[in-house]
């Protein structure tokens, strides 16, 4: 009967707490793990939307850059087609002149 009053009192006074303080110790190691990952996983989507942002911003400012050139290329072409029409009837017009002078003068 000994043996089962040593093993009462190891489990009593040795085993409980021992298994108490794991218990407590897991617990809150599973808590803060928990927090941090909570933590991380909001700065990783505060990141992530930043970032997401930037790139739209970016992509904004780069569709706004290529609109632009792309409206001056259409402009300068209307010009230059504009600008060689001008220069045809003018030319059209020095020839029709250079004729009636000549015409003038015999």
């Amino acid at each position: 009967m000994p043996f089962s009053h040593d093993l009462s009192w190891w489990i009593s006074v040795i085993e409980i707490p021992l298994f108490s303080g794991l218990f407590w110790l897991f617990w809150k190691d599973r808590q803060d793990n928990e927090s941090t990952l909570w933590s991380l996983q909001k700065n990783f989507n505060s990141r992530a939307n930043s970032l997401l942002q930037g790139l739209n911003d970016f992509r904004l400012e780069v569709t706004r850059d290529y609109a632009q050139s792309n409206d001056l290329k259409e402009l300068e072409a209307r010009l230059t087609a504009h600008l060689l029409r001008i220069q045809a009837k003018l030319e059209t017009t020095a020839l029709k002149t250079e004729v009636l002078d000549a015409r003038n003068k015999t």
